[in-house]
């Protein structure tokens, strides 16, 4: 039975949502201001059974934009905090471009041991096969000049950090609350003063949002607009720009025992990424897939057993009202990748080592996949609104990014977090957007 209040109530248990409860009940505690009981994290269904429960798990801080890098320095050092307890691997790294990227991926590489994140840039295609086949010896991809070994970072089991982190916030005091689908708000005097569900109403005092891609309904909820006018960094204005859009995600899993992806050595390897220009052909046949920019990434799996990955998102077509998150993921009739992606990645995977030739017939067949929410500049919206609703729309940054609960929780005892500046929604009218790359990734 839910209480019929609560100081602060969180909607979404997953990585935002727990890693949120955790940090706000350590620091009610610590500050005198209370503890765990008096967080409340609501969930229509259980811990990760939303985005971050099938999230691949990649943990990276390869980004062109210096504020996301930033972000994500402190996310890894959350991840570092209690490997055992987040599943975490930190086998580091790999960022793996054509000439196209080289002015991208050097900056990234400069402005890294700017602050302190130990990286080593690889600079001509002589020098990056011979590093990449000190790794693996079957290494094969051409067209690669240059590519960024991150030497943290890496992968968690997704499943088992949650559980992680909702363990951690359990032994704070906070209580979670699954099966409980929230149906509305209460706003009074411009400020959220309950969470209406399907099992009554609770009065809070805070309330954090933290819903990954059912953030278009909680966005509703709150009343905010669904158009926005955006000002570019050139100055240009933009009206009636959607604030949401989205994006079918690209994952799937190879059906190979996980050490098949040993490096020269027998350990873990990296986790590879690989952007590139080169035409890409059909591992059985040789027809053409592209001959387009493309780009994947690939890392071992021992929850599921394999090699698990994906490739670049595309735009759902459809109108934003018009697409349904639920049932979400593999549950869902539409969202999910089919021949097409099997094609492209198995064929991607042997353009890259030869281990992968002739393996396409091993690709799983289990439905994987699902959307992201994105908003105008594919980059993330951590802000309040309605006086004390504190968003985290993540824009698909989320599962990696497990150290925004901390600064959430930071302000939300009154203490302002600068690393969440640049991520205000004020930057869309003001013209504050975030740089791009030359990625086919939007998020990167």
């Amino acid at each position: 039975m839910l209480p019929e209040a609560a100081p602060h109530v969180i909607i979404g248990a997953g990585i935002h949502g727990l890693s949120t409860a955790w940090h706000l009940g350590r620091r009610l505690r610590a500050s005198g201001q209370g503890d765990g009981s008096q967080v409340l994290v609501l969930d229509k269904k259980s811990v990760g059974a939303g985005a971050s429960g099938i999230a691949c798990g990649v943990v990276r801080n390869n980004y062109f934009q210096p504020a996301m890098r930033e972000l994500m320095a402190h996310s890894v050092d959350v991840w570092e905090s209690d490997p055992d307890a987040f599943a975490y691997h930190p086998v580091g790294y790999l960022q793996i471009s054509p000439e196209s990227m080289h002015a991208d991926v050097a900056q990234i590489h400069a402005e890294q041991q700017a602050i302190g994140y130990a990286s080593t840039l690889i600079e001509g295609s002589q020098a990056c096969a011979s590093y990449l086949q000190d790794i693996f010896a079957d290494w094969q991809a051409q067209g690669i000049t240059n590519l960024l070994h991150e030497h943290r970072g890496g992968y968690a089991n997704n499943t088992a950090s949650l559980r992680g982190l909702a363990a951690k916030a359990q032994a704070e005091g906070v209580r979670i609350a699954g099966g409980v689908r929230v149906t509305g708000l209460r706003l009074d005097g411009g400020a959220v003063t309950g969470v209406e569900t399907d099992q009554g109403t609770v009065a809070c005092d805070d309330l954090i949002v933290a819903v990954g891609p059912w953030i278009r309904d909680l966005w509703r909820m709150l009343e905010l607009p669904e158009q926005i006018t955006v000002t570019g960094s050139d100055g240009r204005v933009f009206d009636d720009v959607d604030m949401w859009t989205y994006w079918s995600l690209q994952e799937g899993t190879l059906g190979v025992d996980p050490n098949f992806l040993l490096d020269n050595r027998g350990q873990m390897p990296p986790v590879v990424h690989l952007d590139s220009d080169a035409p890409l052909h059909d591992d059985e046949d040789g027809s053409l897939i592209t001959d387009r920019m493309w780009g994947i990434y690939y890392k071992p799996d021992f929850h599921f057993g394999g090699v698990q990955g994906g490739a670049m998102p595309y735009v759902v077509d459809r109108d934003v009202d018009d697409v349904a998150v639920d049932p979400y993921g593999p549950a869902s009739p539409d969202f999910v990748v089919g021949a097409d992606f099997a094609r492209m990645w198995t064929s991607a995977l042997a353009h890259c080592q030869k281990r992968f030739e002739g393996k396409r017939g091993l690709f799983s067949t289990d439905p994987s996949g699902g959307i992201g929410c994105f908003t105008p500049d594919s980059f993330p919206v951590f802000d309040t609104f309605r006086q004390n609703a504190h968003v985290i729309a993540d824009s698909n940054h989320g599962y990696k990014m497990i150290g925004i609960g901390a600064l959430v929780a930071a302000e939300l005892t009154g203490e302002p977090q600068a690393l969440l500046e640049p991520f205000r929604f004020a930057r869309y009218a003001e013209g504050r957007l975030h740089p791009t790359s030359n990625s086919p990734f939007p998020w990167s």
